[in-house]
């Protein structure tokens, strides 16, 4: 069957999904998007999704593109007609098609938007999760205002890019005081060896993840002593365990970083445990 995107009012054969050429996101990235995960036929914590997309879109000036309920409802029709059970759903907003202008269009434009959705295999991604992954570091070279869910992630690509060309799965940011900021895709995190949770405070210069929130709730309701807090990349070096948070990766083991072991080289108790308990803490809506 073939895939299908909602694409700006219509549902549309994937081969066949299109946005015009003078769409501000394709000539300025002056766009937003939001990535859900889909877990056991269910679309994972869409209300927090939603509030960064409507904070997203209120940080750049861009109007909802549609209601909320209706952009809640083209997410799960995409979902459903796609036959995803376990995967992604993805939402872009632009500012919309007008003459390539670095100006804002005039008022009458209308933002775009775009929804795909796509299977993943959970047993890839238990697998790899018992097995842990391997990130390395990169200068941080990105805006600073990060914490925006831009489109425009060239940085991000040649940073993931670098890792994956010496075998990595991850790029964690370092910042001129050569503390981790977070990941190409990810946030950070360290547990230190006295069994100390630490990340990087959300308030500025990362992006204040949704599985993240998740994991900081979990991370409170299991009386994990935590710490929110810049940490070293020599202190990762040093650390018990390291892992990554997104929708994408739920909670993934770091096992290696920049070539050395972290740890004892297998990922840790606590990732481990968070990753199992993930779904437990989060809003699911059936589709």
């Amino acid at each position: 069957m073939s895939r299908i995107a909602y694409v700006n009012g219509q549902y549309v054969r994937h081969a066949d999904a299109a946005v015009h050429v003078e769409d501000r996101g394709y000539q300025f990235a002056d766009g937003v998007y939001e990535v859900c995960e889909v877990w056991q036929g269910k679309i994972v914590d869409v209300p927090r999704h939603l509030d960064r997309l409507g904070r997203s879109l209120n940080e750049l000036r861009i109007d909802w593109p549609m209601a909320r309920n209706a952009v809640k409802f083209v997410l799960h029709q995409v979902v459903r007609r796609n036959l995803v059970r376990n995967g992604l759903v993805y939402i872009q907003v632009t500012r919309g098609v007008s003459k390539r202008d670095h100006f804002f269009p005039p008022a009458h434009v209308a933002p775009s938007i775009v929804v795909t959705a796509r299977s993943s295999s959970p047993t890839a991604a238990k697998a790899q999760a018992e097995q842990g992954i391997s990130v390395f570091s990169y200068p941080e070279n990105r805006w600073p205002r990060v914490d925006i869910k831009t489109v425009a992630l060239l940085p991000n690509v040649l940073a993931k890019q670098n890792a994956k060309e010496q075998g990595g799965k991850e790029a964690w940011y370092v910042d001129a005081d050569g503390n981790v900021t977070e990941g190409g895709s990810t946030n950070a995190w360290i547990v230190t060896k006295e069994g100390v949770l630490v990340t990087r405070p959300a308030e500025s210069g990362i992006l204040r993840g949704i599985t993240r929130a998740v994991v900081l709730d979990l991370v409170q309701k299991e009386g994990l002593t935590f710490e929110e807090r810049p940490f070293s990349l020599e202190e990762a070096f040093d650390a018990k365990e390291a892992f990554v948070t997104a929708a994408t990766t739920v909670v993934m083991p770091v096992t290696r970083l920049d070539g050395r072991i972290i740890g004892n080289g297998h990922p840790g108790s606590v990732a481990t445990r968070l990753r199992e308990l993930f779904h437990t803490a989060t809003d699911l809506q059936a589709v």
